[in-house]
């Protein structure tokens, strides 16, 4: 295009220039927006692990597979989540980046990450549908209402509550803890104070199994649907982006509030699904197996052993139920916005602000939730599980080792565009072979045993790959070319020749084509340029 042409400015429209909507959904999160405290950072993140859904997953496995294997597969699974975890966290608080970002300058390149924007907005609507049908089932138990509307409700209703981000949400988590975590508590205290042969009742439950005892292959199954969680550090990614600098001040304060609210959720996601497995044992010979993975029959249970069988025990655990689900959906509907975000400004180069795509990740998880995806949930975690974990083994792999041993990926995290091959086929690649074998192996066609661990057979596979592939290429495909930009100070303001505002450093690259300096974002949907910056090193 023409020289006239490079020079219009690009306007943005009111949702995407007010940062308190927008929220950084495509870039660095600056030190000028970073204004919270790490414990209110952290505190937001861990906000949202009131979610119920570990009490349908953890009932859902005691039911299907009996106390032992449930239990087991719990604890195998959460080792592993917390352990991978841990470099995510620090890298992304490290850098003020989200999950897409990192990914990107983790091995997958600029365009290589568009798959995972999927494999993650999938992770938040597939949560948004399980945890919204969890709050419509109580909504729709204590109104009366049909089941379907009651969907609609706790979907729709998450809309206004997220669309002013991190500002509304780290205010709402920070309120509601207290609460939660008093009317979370006082069921298993009125069980055991009242039902002294509840413990008994638990180690001995069989589920539809009729075996309480420990079967590798059934370990191996509850392990998998657990796994799918493992994505849930994305989400946990998407609040500690904005923690505080790190400075010697600072230091134990930062790295003690990163590790808690990072992959320290699953301490708490630990406790929860083991409860849950206490709940579903004792009340499924009331309430049958399929009615015991309902969170509002376990807790109402659990409330009647004080109030009754009746209204006031109903409303408490409603309540309950309610404030939980609004706590992680709005974290679900959130973090979907900022992947849709993501995956759209690369492959159509727009971008019509955070909010559309929340509007677009509320109704996906609407639509989930009609079909009724709550009844097989064993299946679709099972599944999802195999494509996550493989997305998560081949960044804990270039974080560790392909940085830090073998030193063939850059320290730094790349992500803007101009910068970067479009396809690294470290990670990418390492998680599409990985994702492949697992997938055949979760159906079956390498065995009962490799179908039972099939998301462990994904994460040895991309953990191995990524190194091997770096190694093998030299660690070519990380930056296309060298940044070129002359930075005084990390948070040193630069105009954008672009759109005209000004941004942090780590924000702004130089381009050959505008000739000057431009923000990511400008670079992300810049459409004529042809990747003109690096041309000649297209993969």
């Amino acid at each position: 295009m023409g020289e006239e042409n490079r020079s219009l400015k690009r306007a943005y429209n009111k949702l995407v220039n007010n940062p308190v909507i927008e929220d950084y959904a495509l870039r660095y999160a600056p030190k000028s927006f970073r204004r919270w405290s790490e414990f209110t950072v952290a505190n937001a993140a861990l906000g949202g692990i009131a979610y119920l859904a570990d009490f349908a997953i953890g009932g859902s496995l005691a039911v299907s597979y009996g106390f032992s294997s449930a239990i087991v597969g719990i604890i195998i699974a959460f080792v592993i989540i917390f352990l991978t975890g841990i470099p995510i966290a620090y890298y992304a608080s490290k850098y003020h980046i989200d999950m897409d970002l990192l990914t990107r300058g983790s091995g997958f390149g600029y365009l290589g990450s568009t798959i995972t924007s999927i494999i993650y907005a999938t992770f938040t609507f597939i949560y948004f549908s399980l945890e919204g049908s969890v709050m419509a089932q109580a909504i729709s138990l204590y109104f009366g209402v049909d089941i379907h509307i009651a969907y609609a409700i706790a979907a729709l209703i998450m809309i206004p509550l997220v669309v002013y981000g991190m500002t509304f949400l780290s205010k709402l988590q920070l309120y509601t803890q207290p609460l939660w975590f008093i009317l979370m508590i006082v069921p298993l205290i009125a069980i055991l104070s009242n039902n002294p042969s509840s413990l008994s009742i638990w180690t001995g439950f069989g589920g539809e199994v009729h075996y309480s005892g420990l079967n590798p292959l059934y370990a191996g199954l509850a392990a998998g649907v657990v796994l799918s969680l493992i994505a849930q550090i994305g989400e946990q990614v998407d609040y500690l982006r904005f923690m505080p600098d790190q400075n010697e001040k600072n230091k134990r304060k930062w790295i003690t509030m990163v590790l808690l609210a990072g992959p320290g959720w699953v301490i708490l996601g630990l406790f929860k699904q083991i409860y849950a497995t206490f709940l579903a044992a004792n009340v499924s010979s009331e309430v049958g197996f399929v009615k015991a993975t309902e969170p509002i029959y376990q807790f109402l249970y659990g409330y009647h052993y004080i109030l009754g069988y009746g209204f006031i025990a109903l409303t408490i655990a409603t309540i309950f139920v309610v404030i939980s689900q609004i706590k992680i959906n709005v974290t679900n509907a959130y973090s979907g916005s900022l992947s849709w975000s993501n995956f759209f400004s690369r492959l159509l180069h727009i971008h019509p602000g955070r909010v559309v795509w929340l509007v677009l990740n509320v109704m996906i998880g609407l639509t989930l939730m009609e079909l009724g995806v709550f009844y097989a949930l064993n299946f679709v975690l099972g599944f999802y599980s195999n494509v996550a974990i493989a997305w998560i083994g081949a960044i804990v792999s270039d974080l560790l080792i392909n940085k830090h041993l073998l030193k063939v990926s850059p320290p730094l995290v790349e992500f803007k565009r101009g910068y970067l091959y479009n396809i690294n086929p470290v990670g990418f690649g390492s998680m599409i072979i990985a994702s492949i074998m697992s997938i055949l192996a979760f159906f079956g066609f390498l065995g009962s045993l490799a179908q039972a661990y099939s998301p462990f057979i994904a994460l040895a596979i991309s953990f191995i790959l990524a190194p091997i592939i770096a190694i093998l290429t030299k660690g070519k495909y990380y930056m296309a070319r060298k940044p070129s930009l002359r930075i005084n100070k990390m948070d040193e303001e630069v105009q954008c020749v672009v759109c005209g505002y000004k941004y942090e450093s780590p924000d702004i690259l130089d381009c050959p084509y505008h000739k000057g300096h431009i923000c990511s974002l400008c670079c992300t949907l810049e459409k004529e340029c042809h990747d003109m910056c690096k041309k000649e090193v297209k993969l």
